[in-house]
């Protein structure tokens, strides 16, 4: 809803082997590296053998991430005024108002990420992606027509319960690379967030009509936006590869899509032994007709042995669960801050900056900016000096500095019907753009160290 959807609460890397030896060159035909044998022994070893990464593949990811990341933060500069707008929402709590329509979004989508999860282990990973892009394209054409409170808090469950695809793109991306190249590949995600940080308040902001223009002003981003995920569908289905490595065992695109409804259908109604956790290569939906002791013997379920075979203390160990209970108060942080911004920047002051949308989609273009370039040049020369650990614990105390420093960002001076409160538009824009730096550099080196660390 704001731009919390660059927080991408991805799932760790999967490796899939060992960094290869330097006998192993070859490539298998879909272009994913196989995985070696043995480790090396030294950092030098590893860099030199490391795995070419598929450029191909990565290029695809980058542009249905790009595409989603760009619809779904076009929303945020606009959002404030589109609720002020609302028949049925008090102009002194758009704050409160806005909280509940960002809220819905990710309560369906945290409902349902697990099942996409879990269908996309059973179906593949690309119809997965194409279900929730189509589902979110058609959520943005009716989102621009909502004149009401309800109205938009439906659409954003709708549009919840339908996209599943950052951790699904996510796991794609650890399947179709190794472990002597996963740091490189997962270190580009931030990237195309950062892109979609640009890109997607910028077109939210300038393409938003006035308000009392026309009858629905906030449609023409919303309209663009859907074409932009009509065009990733396009993408998605013509050149992404299935990185599931049972893929060659399900049955043909067309029927695993056709039989996602029933999958959801069993998901909603709660049904107690759904066919997306089974294992088996018959039809998708298909159930088999045998006794529950046959079908607790032969069926391995949808994980694949070496992760069933993991017990829970190597998994919920003392590191991983500081990481995780770390990056669970970040998160809350995170999107908190995330969706308060463009509140405080849109209200009048004393309470806000009063900036419009367009130059609230600035700002955070601004802060999309300085996010690539950090990712690019600097990110990966301070994790190789300081490591994740101390990326880590930067990003955490950035981000703190900019929670504090914000409330005291100057105000527009001598604007007309408004008393002297500050020292000029040029102070704003100067102190707004130190503190986004601040909470931008942080939010980047938290989520990656935490993505690398978890992995």
């Amino acid at each position: 809803m704001t731009p919390h959807y660059q927080t991408f609460p991805t799932k760790p890397p999967s490796g899939r082997g060992k960094p290869p030896t330097s006998n192993l060159s070859s490539h298998t035909s879909d272009d994913r590296p196989r995985s070696a044998s043995r480790p090396h022994s030294s950092r030098s070893n590893r860099s030199n053998q490391e795995t070419p990464l598929p450029k191909q593949q990565l290029a695809v990811l980058a542009i249905i991430a790009l595409a989603e990341q760009t619809a779904l933060n076009s929303i945020s500069p606009y959002l404030p005024a589109m609720a002020s707008t609302f028949p049925d929402v008090n102009p002194s709590q758009v704050g409160l108002y806005v909280g509940l329509i960002a809220s819905s979004f990710a309560l369906a989508q945290f409902s349902t990420n697990f099942f996409w999860g879990l269908l996309s282990d059973r179906i593949g990973r690309k119809p997965v992606v194409l279900l929730g892009t189509i589902s979110t394209a058609a959520c943005f054409v009716a989102f621009g027509f909502c004149k009401t409170l309800w109205q938009a808090i439906l659409v954003q469950v709708f549009m919840g319960l339908g996209n599943g695809n950052q951790a699904v793109i996510s796991t794609c991306l650890g399947e179709i690379t190794d472990r002597s190249n996963q740091s490189r590949a997962f270190t580009f995600l931030p990237v195309i967030y950062g892109l979609g940080g640009i890109t997607g308040p910028i077109l939210g902001g300038l393409l938003v009509k006035e308000v009392g223009s026309t009858e629905y002003p906030f449609m023409a981003p919303n309209l663009f936006s859907a074409a932009i995920l009509v065009v990733d569908a396009v993408v998605a289905m013509f050149f992404l590869q299935e990185s599931l490595e049972q893929a060659q065992d399900l049955p043909p695109l067309g029927k695993r899509v056709g039989g996602l409804f029933g999958h959801f259908w069993q998901f909603l109604a709660g049904s107690t032994r759904p066919t997306y956790t089974r294992a088996g290569t018959g039809e998708v939906g298909q159930e088999e007709d045998r006794d529950e002791d046959d079908d607790t013997e032969n069926n391995t379920g949808f994980m694949p042995e070496n992760v069933q075979g993991l017990k829970a203390k190597d998994v919920l160990n003392r590191d991983t669960m500081l990481i995780l209970a770390t990056f669970f108060i970040f998160q809350i942080s995170n999107i908190s801050y995330n969706s308060l911004y463009p509140i405080f920047a849109q209200a009048s002051p004393p309470t806000g900056r009063g900036l419009n949308p367009e130059e609230i989609g600035i700002s955070l273009g601004f802060a999309g900016a300085v996010t690539i370039i950090f990712q690019v040049s600097l990110f990966g020369r301070l994790r190789d000096k300081i490591g994740n650990k101390g990326t880590y614990k930067i990003g955490l105390g950035l981000f703190f500095l900019a929670y504090i420093f914000m409330p005291f960002v100057a105000y527009k001076k001598d604007e007309p019907g408004e008393p002297h409160l500050g020292v000029g538009k040029g102070a704003l824009w100067f102190e707004l753009g130190v503190v986004l730096i601040i909470k931008t550099l942080g939010t980047v080196m938290s989520l990656t160290s935490a993505l690398l660390l978890v992995s």
